[in-house]
């Protein structure tokens, strides 16, 4: 027999479509699959044949409905008009420390009417009858989503019934003979009774029976809408085919990576159209709108692109929807301060192994006059800190290209690009290659050089600009995008690019210096920023805190210096 763990994990658990516990967020993930659902479905189907046509249901309690995350997703829901999303909202007012009205008296069917929901009362939850009225007077509502309130008596049959004992620990042998005996329940421990049995054979062959169905309709299908059965085919299959032009290197001079992402996102929808994002309400910032293509509305869902408002958490947990439901790939963008918000989603998306795409722009100080609630400075290295998360800040256009080719092709990593809001030169050197194994030597004096230069995003060009001026030395430069895949490749190709012989390391990133250590090593040196900045334009900021190409050649000169004879 096939148990689940503590909590439902997908891929582990047959039936179990997403990796839940932390309340409110499997909630939000199935907004997430019913968006989905409607962008394909009224993008494929045709007259009669409705070859995607599915409804989806969520169970949730009243912890989940106290979480904002779901409150965030169910307006997003309602401002949708998701028809096909179906909640059974099993009420029964106890949460782990007591009663719900301790922490709760808000009338949720109100709430939810006011978010343009379908709302419905199930007064007993041991009615199936009327349950199954009331999801079938759901399924009849097209342009809503419904919310079914479900009320129940938490631990039915137990003497510990209606208390918040009963909640999540387990009984022990009496008590479960009790409710046993509540039940007339007269069978042995894991006895699974004939008709129950007889049910569920029911219930299999029944769903054999619809995919067969489903299969001749679709074979249908192609035969009727060649093109678009083709097109569906191969948005089902897990393939990815993307011509070279796609990845074409950028010309210009300067570009922010914020902007070469916009236009890698826009080349790339052409050729993969099973993208389907936005951002939170920061779109022209983020450059994630995907041109010439419409927004999402309550009437219509065949655009890609999506409003979040401004709502971070969810938007993050619907990408994680989005990309479960299959058939699409989901993307969200914001300032990457606000990973703060979303980091919950993005360690489901991490520990699901789903390849969802964060793009977290506004990476530095350069932030400027938004002030230090806007400038991130640890977040580089909490987000490395997560296992299966691959983090990639490219140094130029060219490199984030290589970033996008990488999380498009991904199949068991979210990726997520920390990208600039400012200017920098698009380097016509960049390693391709090396780029996507994380680190390479993007401008080498020599195999045996006096010092190494490893920097990460926009203080690559800092970098460049110090060799200049340590022109009495050999220098080589090191763009190191990302940690999680320079640390995967072998112990020689990351000896070719820094070194162990070589103590003359120093790292250049404009955030937090914890975890350079492992890569200039003990006689090294790291350079960032170890306090939270403040409020001016970025030029005056940089300089006030002295984070400058002559402090960089400063500070590498005394550690030659100290270094000498070793």
């Amino acid at each position: 027999m096939n148990f689940s763990p503590g909590h439902p994990e997908v891929f582990q658990t047959e039936g179990v479509e997403a990796t839940t516990g932390p309340l409110g967020q499997g909630f939000a993930m199935t907004v997430g699959f019913a968006i989905a659902e409607t962008h394909l479905r009224e993008r494929f189907n045709r007259d009669r044949f409705n070859v995607v046509d599915h409804y989806t249901y969520t169970i949730c309690g009243d912890g989940d409905l106290e979480e904002g995350v779901a409150m965030e997703a169910a307006a997003i829901a309602g401002n949708l008009g998701l028809g096909k999303l179906i909640v059974l909202y099993d009420s029964n007012d106890i949460t782990s420390d007591g009663p719900l009205e301790e922490s709760s008296r808000e009338n949720k069917q109100e709430k939810f009417s006011a978010m343009n929901w379908q709302t419905i009362l199930v007064e007993d939850g041991n009615n199936l009858e009327e349950i199954s009225r009331a999801i079938k007077k759901a399924q009849e509502k097209e342009n809503k989503p419904t919310l079914i309130e479900v009320k129940t008596i938490i631990g039915f049959g137990s003497t510990l019934q209606g208390t918040e004992k009963i909640h999540s620990n387990p009984v022990g042998a009496k008590e479960a003979q009790h409710i046993k005996e509540s039940f007339t329940w007269d069978y042995d421990d894991f006895f699974v009774p004939k008709e129950i049995k007889t049910d569920f054979n029911e219930v299999i062959e029944k769903g054999e029976e619809t995919e067969k169905n489903w299969h001749k309709l679709f074979e249908e299908y192609k035969e009727a809408y060649p093109d678009l059965g083709k097109e569906l085919e191969g948005f089902i299959s897990n393939e990815i085919s993307i011509s070279k032009e796609v990845w074409k290197p950028f010309e210009d001079d300067k570009m922010a990576t914020r902007a070469a992402s916009g236009k890698v996102l826009n080349r790339l929808y052409h050729e993969f159209p099973k993208l389907i994002g936005g951002s939170a309400d920061l779109a022209s910032s983020n450059k994630t709108t995907i041109d010439n293509y419409p927004f999402m509305n309550e009437k219509e869902h065949i655009g890609p692109n999506l409003h979040f408002g401004i709502r971070e958490f969810s938007m993050a947990e619907i990408t994680n929807g989005i990309t479960l439901h299959g058939g699409v790939r989901g993307y969200c963008g914001t300032f990457l301060i606000f990973s703060d918000y979303m980091r919950p989603a993005i360690r489901l998306s991490s520990v699901m192994n789903i390849p969802a795409t964060y793009l977290m722009t506004h990476d530095s100080l350069h932030v400027g006059q938004d002030g230090p609630t806007h400038q991130p400075v640890e977040h580089l290295i909490s987000l490395r800190a997560m296992p299966n998360l691959v983090v990639y800040r490219p140094a130029d256009a060219n490199e984030t290209l290589v970033g996008w080719k990488l999380a498009i092709e991904s199949k068991d990593n979210p990726y997520l690009l920390s990208l600039g809001r400012h200017d920098v030169p698009v380097l016509d050197n960049v390693d391709f290659k090396g780029a996507e194994k994380g680190g390479y030597v993007l401008s080498k004096a020599s195999d045996k050089p006096d010092v190494i230069l490893i920097a990460t995003g926009s203080e690559v060009e800092m970098a460049l600009k110090a060799k200049e001026k340590l022109s009495d030395f050999k220098v080589n430069v090191v763009s190191l995008p990302s940690w999680e895949l320079f640390d995967k490749q072998t112990k020689e190709y990351k000896e070719s690019v820094v070194p162990s012989s070589i103590v003359n390391k120093a790292s250049i990133e404009l955030g937090s210096t914890i975890g350079w250590s492992q890569y200039v090593g003990t006689d090294g040196i790291s350079l960032g920023v170890n306090k939270f900045g403040k409020s001016a334009p970025a030029d005056d900021l940089l300089n006030d805190y002295g984070f400058t190409v002559d402090y960089i050649v400063d500070e590498v000169l005394k550690m030659v210096e100290r270094n000498k004879g070793k």
